[in-house]
């Protein structure tokens, strides 16, 4: 078999493949992201060609004029690798979440890992049940990303006959994690826990997912599920179990069980509301007599995917933006120059265009031009603003709807937590002013990853605490709700 060398730069890492190996199914795995699922129509897997040859066909050539690339840029998701070449690749240094957070426990025998199967990320930790105390972290991108940014693109690429290759590569993942960690940590594994969105749950434990891609998105399949290591692949023992917790709703997952675990919510007899500001957007509102759940479509603006020059937390990507003696100042992660704007930045920069008076209340751009200038070459357009409004408007319909199924009014709720990649990184008074959160800042607080908090609380019981959680929580279809409409509509606006 013919072999060749790839060298990806800036990383300066140097690869082996197979002769015609696409590089879809090897630049994943250094951080590439194919938002679109490889159909070559969105342009983030664009790379710069240094040296070598990668050929190019007509289909793929259409895609590049399509997006207006020079000559020298292929997509990745279409190009082959039939020769030694150099390409330039962004350096995506994910931010992810590794939560070291104290929890009230009572103490184990033995260790136990703690795994949070995001859409995005995946994060797993070692923990010694006799202190809780956190020995070891693995952390990488789901190796899923190759399918596609979101949840809607993992459900279609499963429609389009990947559901088996994914749920093999989604166990070989977390099996590989785990056992980085045994490497440097001789220890026997009494159980593990497993929580992550309904997609992921149902991908992990090879269940049908067709359910989820059409109304009305039911399936009976969100229960508790266990595993031993053998089926999954895995090549060391589990003493107890391998659980994956079960699922509220259809898009409402055991990760927010696991939030609504870590915040004490089902405990509090004040009203207390958790928003997940990740790839998905969940709310939570409730109290220890209720609790109401939603899930909201504000992901793919934060996350960057519905944004023109949006991006994750990586190098290259303004995380914040301040207002400095009337000049927009901003914060890129990596110190170099800023190559487009991550959720947090998105937030901060409609909170300044606002003050500025550079936006109307419906959204307009007072100037009538196309585009408003951050810094740099990096300017959000007409249709970024609108995808503002449409997340925010979602975020803030969801969590008046669900005060509404409860009778409260807004002002009832004591604390709102913040959990997420993307909230922790917020600026809570700007999430205040643009109407994404129509509460005083001082009763919000950032939680970090409430999915990890909460798993590694499951290490410590005997599935008691879920089963309060779900005994007392019910999901609400906000779609479904004869007044969303009206609601969301007035929460667009800039008030």
């Amino acid at each position: 078999m013919i072999k060749h060398n790839i060298r990806l730069q800036p990383l300066d890492k140097k690869i082996q493949v197979n002769d015609q190996t696409p590089l879809i199914d090897v630049l994943h795995e250094f951080g590439i992201e194919f938002p679109c699922g490889g159909k070559g129509t969105c342009g983030k897997c664009k790379i710069r060609l240094l040296d070598g040859e990668i050929n190019i066909n007509e289909i793929h050539q259409q895609k590049i004029n399509k997006l207006d690339l020079l000559p020298d840029w292929r997509l990745a998701c279409y190009s082959l690798c039939t020769s030694d070449i150099i390409i330039e690749i962004e350096q995506f240094n994910h931010l992810i979440l590794a939560d070291e957070s104290e929890f009230d426990f009572t103490p184990g025998h033995g260790y136990g890992v703690a795994v949070d199967l995001g859409t995005t990320t995946l994060v797993v930790q070692l923990v010694e049940l006799s202190t809780a105390k956190v020995l070891a972290v693995e952390t990488m991108l789901n190796p899923q990303v190759k399918f596609g940014a979101d949840l809607i693109s993992r459900i279609q690429a499963c429609l389009d006959g990947n559901a088996t290759e994914m749920t093999r590569i989604i166990r070989s993942a977390i099996g590989l994690m785990i056992e980085r960690m045994l490497k440097k940590n001789q220890v026997e594994i009494q159980k593990v826990t497993i929580v992550g969105n309904t997609v992921m749950q149902l991908i992990f434990s090879n269940y049908d997912v067709s359910p989820l891609a059409t109304y009305p998105f039911h399936t009976n399949d969100l229960g508790l599920k266990t595993f031993d290591p053998i089926a999954l692949g895995w090549n060391f023992k589990v003493i107890d179990k391998i659980v994956f917790y079960p699922s509220i709703g259809s898009f409402v997952g055991s990760d927010i069980v696991a939030g609504i675990a870590a915040t004490g919510l089902y405990l509090n007899e004040k009203y207390t509301a958790l928003i997940d500001l990740g790839t998905n957007g969940e709310i939570v509102l409730g109290n220890k007599y209720d609790i109401v759940c939603a899930s909201t479509a504000a992901g793919p603006a934060f996350e960057g995917s519905n944004i023109s020059i949006g991006m994750r937390a990586v190098t290259g990507a303004i995380s914040s933006l301040n207002l400095i003696e009337g000049e927009i100042v901003a914060n890129v992660i990596g110190n170099v120059k800023p190559k487009g704007i991550c959720g947090s930045a998105l937030v901060d920069a409609i909170a300044i265009f606002r003050k500025l008076d550079l936006i109307g209340m419906f959204g307009g751009i007072n100037s009538e031009e196309k585009s408003i200038r951050l810094v740099g070459d990096v300017s959000l357009t007409q249709k970024d603003i609108i995808e503002f409004q449409l997340a925010k408007a979602a975020i803030a319909a969801g969590l008046q709807i669900l005060a509404n199924t409860l009778s409260i009014q807004l002002a009832d709720i004591d604390k709102i937590y913040i959990a997420g990649g993307f909230g922790n990184y917020i600026n809570l008074q700007n999430v205040v002013e643009t109407g994404m959160i129509e509460l005083p800042a001082d009763k919000i607080h950032k939680m970090g990853n409430t999915a990890l908090i909460g798993a590694k609380m499951f290490l410590f019981s005997n599935d008691e605490i879920v089963d309060q959680i779900l005994f007392k929580t019910n999901h609400v279809s906000l779609e479904s709700n004869p007044d969303f409409q009206d609601i969301f509509v007035d929460k667009m606006l800039f008030l």
